[in-house]
């Protein structure tokens, strides 16, 4: 079969490779989108657990956000040096051992009593989940070519909302349903039952996950020779950059700072959502669950719509951009005063919305200047910088809550990274990432 011209691979809908790419989304991108589901379901669901949680428990909101963002310390730690032992031991085996490690860790939370369990529990579940997502995000780039690729990370990434979504009204029906069975809180019922999700799936990743192209045993001989084909095409498809560049190219650090600007907006909304809605008169952990689907449905059509436009379009900034730019108005907004449950939910819906969309086409952008090592490096270190974003914004808010009664200052601050993200993302060279 005859090596594909580059542009064999822009599109599912006018290639003649786009029946063979649905094959590979069916199979890989369904797998991870489930998994991906689970792992913020377990990193998130501590949001409505806390409803609960510091009552019974006597926390404050500081020994929370410090807590909630602890995970995040054990993630940054861990994240080189998972994605690098995944890129030695293949993707099914690690994959599967950290979904296993984090569906007990997060279990485990339900065993919690004072501040000092929780803290460990949680930094530990953060250091069990560090490589997930670099990983993923490193093993796509073996699979699909540039163009097709910010598509893609946006059907993955989908789970994410799509957790907060579904989750969100079923982790207020298990603290309300629950709630004293055999003795035990709603908030332990909420860990121990949606860790089970996450332990299955990583079973189910070490069964049907291949390794590589080659190893696919549902691709037939020409079927893998054409992804090969196509990925060598990619500008600089061959090239492999020494692991020393990933810490070295201020474009991976611009990476990272630019996906901790996401974070901040999307863990504004998962962490601290329910408590700013409680806040408004909604008391009801259910109640609160079922308010949390509207932001991330949002999160959902946005996502989806900015991979598809910016792989179409050929274009990766702007895309960027654009909804750091909304994200940064309603977060000013949110700060200015204090709204209804109606305006909250609305302007948290920008937030979320704007934040969710520009995260494809950010992960769009690091194999277009690293390949081999690099990437596996790349990838992961600047997923590490961006989980600092976790952590501030869990704890400073927390910390403002405790001290000024009030998370105006933290939303502000949020809504400048936003625009600092904007600048970072233009600073890329348009003809670098715009392919």
């Amino acid at each position: 079969m005859s090596t594909a011209h580059p542009s064999a691979a822009v599109s599912a809908d006018d290639t003649l490779h786009g029946a063979l790419y649905r094959k590979v989304t069916l199979r890989l991108i369904t797998l991870f989108c489930l998994c991906y589901f689970a792992a913020y379901l377990d990193r998130i669901n501590i949001g409505l657990a806390k409803l609960q949680m510091l009552d019974a428990l006597k926390f404050s909101d500081t020994v929370y956000g410090l807590g909630a963002g602890l995970f995040f310390g054990g993630y940054i730690l861990f994240e080189v040096p998972s994605n690098l032992v995944l890129q030695r031991v293949g993707a099914k085996l690690w994959i599967a051992r950290i979904m296993i490690t984090w569906g007990l860790l997060s279990g485990a939370t339900m065993f919690v009593h004072t501040p000092m369990q929780f803290y460990v529990v949680r930094f530990l579940l953060g250091a069990a989940e560090a490589g997930f997502l670099p990983g993923v995000l490193l093993y796509l780039t073996q699979w699909y070519p540039d163009a097709r690729r910010a598509r893609i990370v946006a059907l993955f990434m989908v789970g994410l909302p799509l957790s907060s979504m579904i989750g969100s009204p079923i982790s207020g029906w298990i603290m309300r349903a629950f709630d004293g069975v055999h003795g035990l809180g709603g908030w332990q019922w909420l860990f121990l039952l949606e860790a089970l999700p996450s332990v299955l799936l990583g079973f189910a990743v070490l069964r049907w996950l291949p390794n590589s192209i080659e190893s696919a045993r549902w691709l037939n001989a020409d079927e893998q020779r054409t992804l090969r084909a196509n990925l060598d095409a990619d500008p600089s498809g061959n090239k492999s950059h020494a692991l020393g560049r990933a810490f070295s190219d201020p474009k991976v650090w611009a990476l990272g700072l630019i996906d901790l600007c996401v974070l901040l907006g999307l863990y504004a909304v998962s962490f601290w959502l329910p408590t700013i809605l409680r806040d408004t008169g909604v008391k009801d952990a259910y109640h609160i669950g079922w308010l949390m689907v509207i932001p991330n449905a949002a999160a959902v059509l946005a996502t989806l719509y900015c991979g598809a436009s910016s792989d179409r379009a050929r274009e990766r900034r702007w895309h960027i951009v654009v909804p750091f730019l909304v994200s940064a108005v309603a977060l000013a907004f949110a700060a200015a005063s204090s709204h209804g449950t109606l305006a909250t939910v609305l302007l948290f819906s920008l937030i979320n919305a704007g934040a969710a969309a520009a995260m494809p086409v950010v992960w769009a952008l690091p194999s277009t200047f690293l390949k081999g090592s690099a990437a596996a490096g790349g990838i992961a270190f600047a997923c590490s910088i961006a989980n600092l974003g976790g952590f501030g914004s869990t704890y400073f808010i927390g910390w403002l809550r405790d001290t000024f009664h009030s998370q105006s200052a933290g939303l502000y601050g949020f809504a400048a990274c936003m625009l600092v993200g904007c600048a970072l993302a233009l600073a890329y060279p348009a003809k670098l990432v715009n392919r």
